[in-house]
């Protein structure tokens, strides 16, 4: 064995991380992220003291609707990386095919795994932990569909940065999602974020949808406001994101770089 060798090739590794956003954030965000979601979930347990009412049907409800918008968000980006590791996106686009088809092509098929993964989960939380979540009752649907938008938005825009930044930004199809959690109050309340994070937080369309659920399920009050928030951020935040992956398509075929993507 040459030290010099080992040397090389740790250098190697480390010259990736230089201009590397994605492997940074693998380093030093992921582990953060993690510190702060589950720090804030302590926060807002510790304040009921275990006097919490419900405290099951708040976690298992919220996890069956997270997981509802990660979904639809896979749904889009891993279609995109499918053609990708297949080595089809220059035939796809080479083809008559535009890229408003492509995208509701993968939209649909984030539907269809939203579908399948959600009936699995749903029967899953009923036979081991006797938990229904139909008994958010017909907010169910408005909730479902607003995760579904909200997933399709970041799965856009994730899709986007891997067309014009190539392999190095794949990482960010099972990521980018988890950028916006802690904001997205999953598992505790809005407020009991720092007040400067409220603000950005009530811009995310996901944190009005959770907030909907906890009053559904604590009290009898309609969340209309919530739900009025969740679909106009919605449709502002997926009307933008098409607009942009329509440019980023069009940067990326002037400069010739969906030739490189994945190569």
């Amino acid at each position: 064995m040459k030290l010099h060798r080992i040397v090389a090739l740790i250098t190697r590794h480390l010259y990736l991380y230089k201009r590397s956003l994605a492997r940074l954030m693998e380093i030093f965000y992921w582990p953060f992220l993690d510190l702060v979601v589950w720090g804030f979930i302590t926060v807002y347990l510790m304040r009921f003291q275990g006097q919490m009412p419900g405290a099951v049907t708040f976690f298992l409800g919220a996890l069956i609707l997270w997981d509802v918008l990660f979904r639809a968000q896979q749904g889009i980006t891993i279609s995109f990386l499918e053609e990708i590791w297949a080595r089809n996106l220059m035939n796809l686009f080479a083809s008559p095919l535009k890229p408003s088809e492509f995208l509701a092509a993968t939209m649909a098929m984030s539907v269809f795994k939203v579908m399948a993964v959600s009936i699995v989960m749903v029967v899953a939380a009923l036979v081991f932990y006797s938990y229904n979540v139909f008994i958010i009752g017909l907010w169910l649907i408005p909730f479902v569909l607003n995760l579904i938008v909200s997933g399709w938005t970041i799965g856009v825009l994730t899709t986007s940065l891997i067309m014009r930044f190539g392999q190095e930004a794949e990482v960010l199809a099972w990521g980018m999602v988890f950028l916006f959690q802690p904001i997205s109050c999953v598992f505790y309340p809005i407020e009991v974020l720092p007040n400067w994070l409220q603000a950005i937080a009530w811009a995310n369309p996901a944190a009005h949808v959770f907030e909907g659920m906890r009053i559904v399920l604590n009290s009898a009050t309609l969340p209309l406001m919530h739900l009025g928030w969740a679909v106009g951020l919605n449709l502002l935040y997926l009307t933008l994101m098409i607009g942009w992956f329509h440019h980023t398509f069009s940067v990326c075929k002037e400069r010739g770089l969906l030739v490189r993507v994945g190569e």
